[in-house]
């Protein structure tokens, strides 16, 4: 079963302004203090496709976070690896067509998958969701033109959420120390899946993860919204370059 969580947003911004943002709120949390979970951000690649003028970027963030503390009380310590803050990676993938005035995104964690698999699917765009067609128009010879710029941009977010966690194959992958003597902890987790039974436990984790999606996409567009105001209050360059001051300085002194 997988359950999906959709939300549409409204950014009162560009969206070139807003694709910026996005790609800049992780930098630091001086730059987005909602940003104080994520400890590192690395580009594994980013290229421009040639031809469309398309924009891709892989990217991996490393994030000080575990899974919901309800999970955590609901699982064996063996399957959740105890409570406490913990370090996870969270890998996200993006196109962005500035022409036509689109970004998809998607995330998704790499830590816990067989308990939790996460992905969160982005749509940004100049036009609102319930309007189909591209972010172009037709010109007097039939060539496509970009459209004005729009002074809104306009997301629409979906979460899908998958738990896995009673499979064979996830049973195979958590086996429990035991003590000399006793069965298999292997077997174990499977008596404690079965007394619940696996469709259960899979439905009760995917609903909590779920109703947090709410408070986790107010904290997410806060601080978007903290990015894209001072973007717009500083100037792109000055914000550009007070950022890269900042990663000079740090560089020069250790930090």
């Amino acid at each position: 079963m997988v359950l999906t969580h959709t939300t549409n947003h409204t950014y009162s911004h560009p969206f070139p302004t807003v694709t910026l943002a996005f790609f800049l709120r992780y930098y630091s949390p001086k730059l987005n203090p909602f940003s104080n979970h994520v400890l590192s951000t690395d580009t594994i690649d980013s290229h421009v496709d040639p031809t469309t003028g398309r924009l891709y970027t892989t990217r991996i963030h490393m994030k000080k976070t575990r899974l919901p503390s309800a999970v955590v009380k609901l699982l064996p310590s063996s399957v959740t690896g105890g409570g406490g803050d913990k370090s996870s990676y969270v890998l996200e993938t993006s196109v962005v067509d500035i022409k036509e005035g689109w970004m998809k995104t998607e995330s998704q964690n790499l830590n816990y998958t067989g308990v939790l698999s996460v992905i969160e699917q982005q749509h940004y765009s100049i036009t609102p969701p319930d309007q189909n067609g591209s972010g172009t128009t037709s010109g007097s010879l039939g060539m496509a033109v970009p459209r004005p710029l729009s002074p809104n941009t306009f997301v629409t977010t979906t979460f899908c959420y998958q738990s896995k966690l009673g499979s064979k194959k996830h049973e195979k992958a958590v086996p429990e120390i035991t003590e000399v003597g006793e069965e298999p902890g292997k077997r174990r987790f499977g008596d404690w899946i079965t007394g619940w039974g696996a469709k259960r436990i899979q439905s009760s984790i995917e609903s909590i993860a779920s109703n947090k999606t709410d408070d986790q996409l107010v904290k997410s567009r806060d601080g978007m919204r903290i990015v894209l105001e001072r973007l717009r209050n500083n100037g792109v360059v000055a914000v550009l370059r007070e950022l890269r001051r900042r990663e000079g300085k740090a560089t020069l002194t250790g930090d």
